[in-house]
């Protein structure tokens, strides 16, 4: 098949280029191929070609910073970008080409593989099955300490060390690289921590995965490491997963001697999940067996010594952090101490106190929780900005509002739309808090209740019914499915046909461990939290009567915040 060229433009607006092979004849199939760190999407000709699909539309994009994509070769502001980018290429394939997410496969070559992987662990893309070639899930570096080195002295750039011979054993191939123009050496600093980063992440928390997965891995591979590769698919919870290593092959997989049994390995998979009816398994038991079940059953168990000496040093730390007192007062989650950990100003006793509680402010959990913040501002933003251009009165409820900082923000920055708000809380303080702020901001059109945001009937009762609904921060805390689906039904019956639903999600977290024995919550108990994955929480959504539509997550993989529109 021969390839026709187009252009998208992605979440940022920036217009990356893509290649699509399309069969004579309509198809509502889809696959989606990623090319390798270096490479271009001219790259997959023969590949495509060789696969011998006419019934199965083929796309695969230059990445930005590759091939005839804008951006300085080989770079991105970050990794989390080129994953947004993969979000945005599979919604325009499906939206342009009338092709459903369902019926889509994705192939993706060594540093893609991590991305696609990324936006499958973190986004939850309803595709019908995932194929890993070579991934890039541990470079070798070769270089003892590259890593720690890199982090410190920052270099922009870094080349390759990988020749073309040290990729194939097909010379002709290696050949056609080395002459290619559109493939370079260089990879930006950034990228590489991100990967290394992500890759971590990623292999830490396969389990949270499902996805039909096809696993191809290179004998001889100089690049990453195939050890890796194995702990992976390891823990992958997938029911269906296959792991095909060829024995003495290189990294780049498809162009060496022996692809066209790689070919046939890839064409295999491809007919066998196209032949197959794509049947869903529900996640709405997972408070009850399974992955994030049995993780959140071994952090109830009593924690190290190591713990222990860490509950002693936070008590002598409180007496000099400022936020760390506020925590061990309020509770860590309680609404005071996210709005010290939002406001990101160390105070403490002393110098050293201040230093103490900058580290604190600084943790890698408060950074997401503030990227949080920003991202459900900016969503809110954006809801309330379509909601007013139809002409309608924009009316916002949030059911767990704390002290409700994003919500009156955002409406002093947005001064000439006309917007009310129902703020509730089963805190008197927090409500307290919010009517002393309103009243401080001449906010007329806001108001407070004590109420709790798991009753269902009296939320479905809450009048007038909500342009935007909000929920925030809560159903983390809670394991139960049950009483979280039994709180968004009553969001649904609160929120008017076609209006919107702005929720979070936590689907990872690093310090989940730490967290359960050291920290305690705002009962006083210790605060152990059982993780969602974003298919568990997308599916509560949906089962509630809500179509999700938008997502954003922060760079570490910790926090979502989606949109969902209520069903007419």
């Amino acid at each position: 098949m021969e390839a026709t060229e187009q252009t998208f433009i992605s979440w940022d607006g920036a217009e990356l280029f893509y290649r699509s092979w399309l069969p004579s004849n309509p198809t509502d199939k889809a696959l989606l191929l990623f090319h390798r760190g270096h490479e271009h999407s001219g790259r997959w000709q023969e590949m495509v070609d060789s696969l011998d699909l006419d019934d199965v539309a083929i796309f695969a994009w230059d990445a930005r910073g590759h091939g005839r994509s804008p951006g300085e070769r080989g770079t991105a502001n970050s990794l989390h970008d080129v994953i947004k980018d993969v979000d945005a290429f599979a919604r325009q394939v499906s939206k342009g080409h009338g092709i459903p997410i369902e019926n889509m496969i994705v192939l993706a070559h060594s540093l893609a593989a991590v991305t696609v992987t990324a936006w499958v662990h973190d986004y939850a893309p309803p595709i019908r099955a995932m194929i890993l070639a070579t991934a890039a899930f541990h470079v070798k570096l070769y270089i003892p300490f590259a890593i720690p080195f890199l982090r410190v002295l920052r270099p922009r750039f870094v080349k390759s060390y990988v020749k073309s011979k040290m990729l194939t054993h097909d010379r002709e191939q290696a050949a056609r690289y080395d002459c290619d123009p559109f493939i370079f050496r260089q990879i930006a600093v950034n990228v590489l921590l991100d990967l290394h980063d992500t890759a971590k992440r990623l292999v830490a928390d396969a389990g949270a995965i499902r996805m039909p997965t096809l696993m191809i891995g290179a004998g001889k591979d100089w690049v990453v490491s195939l050890k890796a590769q194995r702990e992976f698919f390891d823990r992958l919870s997938s029911q269906e997963k296959r792991f095909e290593v060829f024995p003495g092959a290189y990294h780049a997989i498809f162009h060496e001697t022996n692809r066209r049994e790689v070919v046939e390995v890839v064409r295999d998979f491809i007919r066998a999940q196209f032949a197959n009816a794509a049947i869903p398994q529900s996640l709405l038991n997972a408070d009850q067996n399974g992955y994030t079940h049995d993780e959140f059953m071994r952090l109830q168990r009593n924690g190290s010594l190591g713990f222990a000496i860490a509950r002693a040093g936070l008590k002598i730390a409180s007496r000099f952090s400022k936020g760390i007192e506020i925590g061990s007062q309020t509770g860590f989650d309680s609404g005071i101490s996210l709005d010290y950990v939002y406001e990101n100003l160390p105070q403490g006793l002393s110098p050293v106190g201040r230093l103490i509680d900058a580290a604190y402010l600084n943790a890698i959990g408060w950074r997401g929780i503030r990227q949080r913040k920003a991202n459900l501002k900016a969503a809110l933003q954006r809801m309330i900005k379509r909601a007013a251009a139809t002409g309608r009165n924009v009316h916002i409820i949030d059911i767990a509002a704390g002290t409700g900082r994003y919500v009156i923000e955002t409406m002093q920055e947005l001064p000439n739309v006309s917007i009310s708000a129902l703020l509730r809380d089963n805190s008197p303080a927090n409500a307290e808090i919010i009517r002393k702020d309103t009243k401080e901001f001449g906010l007329k059109m806001v108001s407070a209740e004590v109420a709790d945001a798991f009753d269902r009937e009296a939320v479905a009762r809450i009048q007038p019914r909500a342009t935007i609904g909000i929920v925030s921060g809560l159903y983390e805390l809670f394991p139960s499915n049950d009483l979280v689906l039994n709180s968004l039904r009553g969001l649904a019956e609160a929120i008017e046909p076609g209006g919107y639903l702005i929720y979070t999600n936590q689907p990872w977290h690093p310090q989940l461990e730490f967290i359960a024995h050291v920290l305690r919550n705002r009962e006083g108990e210790r605060w152990i939290m059982r993780r969602r994955t974003t298919a568990e929480m997308d599916e509560l959504v949906q089962t509630a009567g809500f179509e999700k539509i938008d997502m954003e997550i922060d760079q570490w993989g910790m926090f979502t915040v989606s949109v969902a529109r209520r069903g007419r």
